[in-house]
């Protein structure tokens, strides 16, 4: 699975017969087994650094949930370097900070993303304070709203050591996924992420490893999702 966060439309979504898309189903999958034992409707999607795959992430097992006749919402979270609204390409002129500061109502905020079953709330505008959005009541409240009102919700989050972010949507989302890139992250970095999630009692469902290469004759790269993995020295 390639992990460079350059900016293209969901594979799944453009070619959903492929092999790459297949891995994303896995994951679909591997993430319904997890509900089994505990309610897993709003994950959140995070990685150590920017540009280890978290995106791309998202915003694939957010097609393929939504493929599987869930109806299913993507919030981009990741407020200073926002990405799904170009993923999707669709306008990011309104969007979660206009709506966690109430300048627009929740129907104009939510848009279609051209797929069926699967609505999008972008970041909206860049606000000077996002910590402090994520963080807040209005925040919380909000996913609880949502969650009446979609199958599954998929939270594009920053980076665990870049901001505080993800630290404090952990407690909101039911479980969260951990993206490594394998050819990029650092053992450490990522053995630090894991623990500052875990210091936070966030339930982590499991690792999903960027581009592995499946086989020697196989261009494509793949992920892999290992439920309770933990990331070692």
């Amino acid at each position: 699975m390639a992990s460079r966060e350059d900016i293209q439309r969901p594979i799944s979504l453009i070619n959903p017969k492929s092999p790459l898309t297949e891995s994303y189903r896995t994951l679909r999958t591997n993430i319904q087994f997890a509900s089994v034992a505990e309610d897993t409707k709003v994950v959140l999607v995070t990685s150590t650094a920017p540009g280890e795959g978290k995106t791309s992430t998202s915003t694939n097992l957010a097609v393929v949930a939504a493929a599987a006749n869930k109806k299913v919402l993507l919030i981009d979270a990741d407020m200073r370097k926002p990405q799904v609204h170009q993923r999707f390409q669709v306008s990011n002129l309104i969007g979660l900070s206009t709506l966690l500061i109430k300048e627009r109502s929740l129907q104009d905020c939510i848009v279609s993303s051209g797929a069926e079953n699967l609505y999008l709330l972008t970041s909206g505008p860049i606000p000077p304070n996002p910590a402090e959005m994520l963080a807040s009541r209005a925040f919380a409240e909000l996913v609880d709203v949502l969650r009446s009102q979609f199958d599954m919700i998929v939270i594009d989050s920053p980076p665990v050591l870049s901001v505080s972010d993800t630290l404090a949507l952990s407690h909101i989302a039911d479980g969260v996924l951990f993206v490594v890139d394998s050819q990029k992250t650092h053992r450490l970095h990522a053995k630090r992420a894991v623990q500052a999630l875990m210091q936070v009692e966030a339930r982590i469902l499991g690792v999903v490893l960027n581009r592995v290469k499946h086989n020697k004759k196989d261009s494509y790269y793949y992920s892999y999702y290992t439920a309770g993995t933990p990331v070692t020295s």
